[in-house]
C-alpha cells in the first residue's frame, strides 16, 4: 500500500468534502485539481493525541481551562501572566528564543496542567511531541537494559532523545545516581545540540528561580534538594541554556484544598 492510499484510509470516512478519499477537487483560475482534505490533518492530530502519553488526569488540559485561585488576587495575577506566557509560547513555535519551557514551583501550583496545556497546543498544531514522567521513564530506560524486556522498554531511551517535544514532569524526583545523572545529561545534551523543545517540570529548588540556600526551607520534603543536586551541573546548565525559566508563584496546593 503506498502513502497516499494509506493516509486517505486514515481519514474521515464519513467527511462530507472528500468522502473519505482524504483529497478534494479544486478550481483556481478555471484550472481543476487535487488538495489534500482538511480531515486528513484532522486525523494526524488525533493520532499524534492518542500517541502522546499524556495521562488521563491531564488529558483535558489547556490554557482556557486553567483556574486561577479566586481568593489570592496576586498568585491570581502572576499565574495569569504565566497563562500568557504558555499561550504565547504555543502561539510562535518554533520561532521562539528558546525552543523549550521549565517550569520550577512547589507542588499543586499549576505546573503539570499548563505544561501539558503547551504540549497539547503543539499537538493541535500538528507538532509531535510526548509525555514522560520523569522517574517511570528513568525506570524504562533502566529495564531496557535487560535482554528480556519488551520492545517498549527498550525503545523508550531513543523516545526521549529523538522526538519533536519532549515533556518530562517532575524532573529530579529520583535518587541521585552516577546513572541517573548520565542519563539524564545525555538526553538533554542531545536535545540542546539539535534545538528540540523540553518542557520540564520540577519541584525543585534553583537559585535563577529566587531560592537560597540557608532560607530556612530545607526542612521541607520538596525544597530541600536544589535542582543541580538531583540531575548534575551539566543537565541543569543545558536545561537552563535550552529553556525559557517559569517560576511558578507561591499559591496553596490545590489538591489538598479540593480535599
Amino acid at each position: 500500500m503506498n502513502t497516499d492510499t494509506h493516509r486517505s484510509n486514515l481519514a474521515e470516512e464519513t467527511c462530507a468534502t472528500c468522502g473519505g478519499s482524504g483529497w478534494k477537487i479544486v478550481e483556481r483560475e478555471g484550472i481543476s485539481g487535487a488538495e489534500k482534505c482538511e480531515c486528513v490533518n484532522a486525523g494526524r492530530v488525533g493520532r499524534l493525541k492518542e500517541r502522546a502519553n499524556i495521562p488521563p488526569l491531564y488529558e483535558k488540559a489547556s490554557v482556557d481551562n486553567f483556574v486561577l485561585p479566586p481568593d489570592n488576587p496576586v498568585a491570581r495575577t502572576a499565574l495569569a501572566t504565566v497563562a500568557l506566557t504558555v499561550r504565547g509560547y504555543v502561539r510562535d513555535y518554533p520561532s521562539v528564543p528558546k525552543p523549550g519551557l521549565l517550569f520550577i514551583g512547589a507542588p499543586g501550583c499549576g505546573k503539570t496542567h499548563l505544561a501539558v496545556a503547551a504540549l497539547a497546543g503543539l499537538i493541535e498544531r500538528g507538532f509531535e511531541g510526548v509525555f514522560f514522567d520523569f522517574q517511570a521513564l528513568l525506570n524504562r530506560i533502566r529495564s531496557g537494559y535487560d535482554q528480556a524486556s519488551g520492545t517498549m522498554d527498550r525503545e523508550a531511551y531513543k523516545a526521549a532523545l529523538d522526538t519533536e517535544i519532549l515533556l518530562l514532569d517532575d524532573v529530579g524526583a529520583h535518587r541521585v545516581t552516577d546513572w541517573v545523572e548520565d542519563t539524564v545529561t545525555s538526553i538533554v545534551t542531545h536535545r540542546c545540540n539539535n534545538r528540540k523543545a523540553t518542557i520540564v517540570t520540577t519541584n525543585l529548588r534553583d537559585p535563577e528561580a529566587g531560592n537560597q540556600r540557608g532560607s530556612g526551607l530545607e526542612s521541607d520534603l520538596y525544597s530541600k534538594f536544589f535542582l543541580e543536586e538531583r540531575i548534575g551541573m551539566r543537565a541543569r546548565s543545558r536545561l537552563f541554556e535550552m529553556c525559557r525559566l517559569i517560576r511558578m508563584p507561591d499559591v496553596e496546593d490545590y489538591r489538598l484544598k479540593k480535599r
